[in-house]
């Protein structure tokens, strides 16, 4: 049975590059794999939103409601956006990053309070300080690498796959940040025992 993971942030966050590696992880550990991706006004931090299914055989990469095994959220609010798709027994792995959308920069809109707790009260929650881990590397564009690290232990599969398929996508000067970027994320949800495909 094919699992299902949705991937969402802002433009600019690197949602597309988490989902590309997410992809090869999957493929080069034998799984089957489909993935779609929504972007909105993506330059403009608009909402970026990617599906990656993976199983012994996938027929497609579209979900609907209450179909999603895991949510990967980069962005606080996006998290929010999408919690709709996840099922009620799934698990949200969370980012506190906050980034104000166009309507609330403009002060046309109020970004939602408490996002976090409202979630937390509905389905699993992790909760990730990807951007206080970032800056702690020196390096605030590989939040999305931590927060790949922290998703990682919610499969079984090898962390030297992850490791190899990091490597041979990230430009060769920022190799060791996006390794130790992992690492650190992966080190938060470790302790959890991985989920049987």
């Amino acid at each position: 049975m094919a699992k299902t993971v949705v991937i969402s942030g802002v433009g600019g966050m690197g949602v597309l590059l988490a989902s590309d590696i997410m992809t090869k992880v999957f493929l080069r550990a034998g799984f089957d794999v489909k993935k779609s991706e929504v972007h909105g006004m993506s330059q403009r931090g608009g909402d970026v939103i990617s599906t990656v299914r993976w199983g012994k055989k996938v027929y497609s990469p579209i979900i609907g409601a209450n179909s999603a095994d895991y949510i990967l959220a980069l962005e606080m609010l996006e998290g929010l956006r999408v919690l709709p798709l996840l099922k009620p027994y799934g698990e949200i792995i969370i980012n506190t990053y906050r980034f104000n959308p166009l309507p609330v920069s403009a002060g046309l809109a109020k970004y939602p309070e408490n996002i976090i707790e409202t979630i937390s009260s509905q389905v699993k929650t992790y909760v990730v300080d990807a951007l206080g881990i970032a800056l702690s590397l020196g390096n605030a564009r590989v939040m999305n690498i931590v927060m790949l690290g922290s998703f990682a232990p919610f499969v079984k599969i090898g962390k030297d796959i992850w490791l190899d398929v990091i490597k041979e996508n990230v430009p060769k000067k920022y190799i060791d940040v996006n390794l130790k970027a992992f690492e650190m994320g992966y080190s938060i949800t470790g302790g959890k025992d991985g989920k049987d495909i």
